[in-house]
């Protein structure tokens, strides 16, 4: 009987749907729908409950440093910003360190870049290898040069492995991302430097675009002339 009671399929139950009065509501909250929502509205319930107890029994004496160092920002404690604890010395000392440091990887990635330029030179400029026949007499000469091998030259020059076509496309793709490095570092060496003549002291001003001799985007200082005791 265990038998015929498993082997019978029994009818398939079909979830209730929502009524039609109440479908503006969506569909139809189930059980499990339900214990997920309790969790989370107990969960928050709990939260709320040991923050009122953490704020009820703090000491209205206490005091930390955050208190004055801190505002609030829509809600949000954010810690205010620190005034400079460095000296015009030491900033400017910073400001040279790191023109240095960019300066040294623009030197670095141009020498890259001269012996990549050298290597790939040699590459395309790479004569054909040129191979000696020594004949007997003119008529064996002559049988020689009237071969289709010498005429279409070595054949090892003429197809060339695919590994060394593919090494060769990659260091013209190695270089040309070297080239764009090595101008982002221009741009980025040229615009420290004008940051660090601008902190100097010194009455300055940016022009206009019609007080330059050749209009550009970036923008052109000029100091005023001061006489040098």
């Amino acid at each position: 009987m265990s038998s015929l009671r498993n082997a019978y399929r029994g009818r398939a139950h079909k979830e209730r749907a929502q009524p039609q009065a109440r479908k503006k509501f969506g569909l139809l909250e189930k059980h499990k729908d339900y214990v997920e929502r309790a969790k989370s509205f107990h969960k928050k319930e709990d939260t709320l409950q040991k923050l009122w107890e953490k704020a009820s029994f703090r000491n209205p004496d206490e005091f930390y440093f955050k208190m004055i160092n801190s505002r609030v920002v829509d809600g949000v404690h954010r810690p205010k910003t620190e005034a400079n604890k460095y000296s015009h010395e030491e900033l400017m000392l910073m400001k040279t360190q790191d023109i240095g440091y960019v300066l040294q990887k623009l030197q670095s990635e141009k020498k890259k870049i001269d012996r990549l330029n050298a290597a790939l030179h040699a590459m395309d400029n790479k004569p054909p290898n040129k191979h000696v026949y020594y004949a007997e007499d003119r008529d064996e000469a002559k049988e020689i040069r009237s071969r289709p091998s010498h005429n279409s030259g070595p054949p090892a020059f003429q197809n060339v492995p695919r590994n060394i076509k593919k090494k060769t496309a990659s260091s013209y793709r190695e270089l040309e991302e070297r080239r764009k490095r090595a101008q982002q570092l221009e741009n980025l060496h040229s615009e420290m430097a004008l940051q660090k003549e601008l902190q100097k002291p010194g009455r300055k001003r940016k022009l206009r675009e019609d007080e330059m001799v050749s209009p550009t985007s970036k923008p052109v200082y000029k100091w005023r002339a001061e006489r040098k005791r």
